[in-house]
Formats: structure tokens, sequence, C-alpha cells
């Protein structure tokens, strides 16, 4: 049975996710940071909280737990160190929720017990702060070399699959990109497309993977053009996959 995905704006810029099978009131969140807005679309839409899914350890992400569980008497799936998390989840497991199998990958780098869930049968995957829309997330207690990898594993997903990250910074990350690959035509449209949608305030997210791969520079440290970029910026002769990331990523949080 298909998901239903709410999005629910949280402070500034984050997106918390609200998704139940379709004809099914049963729901589970991602990443609640703050809980007074799952509570009121809860409420609004009559639908009832059976569990809550996290990403990793940040506020932002994990804040609402507590006045959740105040409510709802519900499992909390996450990775180990989260003290409310009571079914911890590793890289290769799988949960099954809301009728739906979800793959559970490891993808360190934001911070080292980050996770994502991917359902292959929607296609979809919630990924936290690891990959944003033309963007990726800052290397807190990661390395490049370990951010590169959790990429490029969320790049390897199918194409179709429906990216559901917790931030709307697509604007600011276009604004980046387009810097980094000026000639890239896919790019350019998605810029636009882009522009159109944040002047009626609408969300830019989800994305997809095989846009990601077509507009994103940091799933496309394997182009030419981006690896000449690097080398410019690094004044190097030459620049690996993982190096090039790193100059990339390094450009952008000075950006």
């Amino acid at each position: 049975m298909p998901l239903v995905v709410h999005t629910i704006s949280a402070f500034t810029d984050n997106y918390i996710w609200l998704f139940h099978p379709v004809g099914d009131n049963r729901a589970y969140v991602v990443d609640p940071g703050d809980a007074t807005p799952v509570l009121e679309i809860l409420h609004t839409l009559e639908l009832s909280l059976e569990g809550i899914l996290i990403t990793h350890h940040h506020p932002d992400h994990v804040g609402g737990i507590d006045q959740l569980l105040q409510n709802y008497s519900v499992p909390v799936y996450g990775p180990e160190g989260i003290a409310q998390v009571t079914t911890i989840l590793n890289d290769g497991d799988t949960l099954t929720v809301a009728n739906q199998v979800f793959d559970i990958l490891a993808i360190p780098g934001h911070t080292l017990d980050h996770i994502a869930y991917f359902s292959a049968s929607e296609p979809l995957v919630f990924c936290g702060d690891t990959l944003f829309s033309n963007g990726c997330g800052r290397l807190f207690e990661g390395t490049p070399e370990q951010m590169w990898q959790s990429l490029s594993r969320l790049s390897s997903l199918p194409d179709e699959t429906k990216v559901y990250c917790a931030h709307e910074y697509t604007e600011a990350n276009t604004r980046f990109a387009l810097t980094v690959e000026p000639e890239n035509d896919a790019l350019q449209q998605r810029a636009k497309e882009i522009e159109r949608l944040r002047k009626q305030n609408m969300p830019t997210i989800p994305s997809t993977i095989e846009t990601e791969r077509a507009t994103n520079p940091f799933l496309r440290v394997n182009q030419r053009s981006i690896q000449e970029m690097a080398k410019q910026r690094d004044n190097a002769s030459t620049l690996s996959e993982t190096e090039t990331f790193a100059a990339i990523r390094r450009w952008k949080d000075s950006f």
C-alpha cells in the first residue's frame, strides 16, 4: 500500500516528515526536533502516532521526542547513543513500519551515528542531514572520505527514489552549485524551478536521486569540470574523487 508523506515545517528551515499508508490513520514521524507542529498535524488529520524514526542525534532532530512520548507510548527507532531510542538500528538492518520495509543504511560524515531509511517499494529515502538537494551536510564528526562514501551510497539508489532531507537549503545550495558548475544545463533548469517554488513559499523537497545526480556538485565530483574547479581552489595538479569532494566541501563552508 503506498505511503502518504506529510511535510511539517519546523524552526527556521527544518522539515519533519510524517507518513502513513493510504487510508490508514496510523502514522510515523521522522526526526521530530519540535513536537508542537507534529501534535498539531496529528490532531488536525485525526492520525495516531505509532512510532518515531531518528536519523542522527542533533537537537533539531531529536528535541521533540520527549514531548511526543508524553502523549503517545510508542517505539523510537534510531542509531545507538540516543537516550530515547528503544530499538537500535544498524547498517544492514530492516525495519517494517506502515506496511513498508525500510533498509537501514549507515551514512556517516555529518555525524558518526547517521543512518538513512530507504524503502525500495515506494521508492524513497529519509536521509536526514547527509544529502540535501544540490548540497550535502557539513562534516561535524566524520571525515571527507566517510561523507563521500555515504553520498556515493545514496547516489547508487534507483533514479526515481524520492529524497526526503531535513532542511530547506536548496536555494542557497543551488547558488553555490551554479558557481561550481555554471555550464550545467540540468542545474540551470533546476534553478529556475527552485526559484518558482520558493517565490510561492513551496518546498523544493522531495527531490529525486536522478535529479541530484544531474545537478548536485557533491554527487558529481567525478566530473572533469568539477575536478578542474577543485584543483584551482586547492592549487593542485591532481585530486582523487575524495580529495575533490573535500575541496568542494571546504569551498561551500566559506561560500
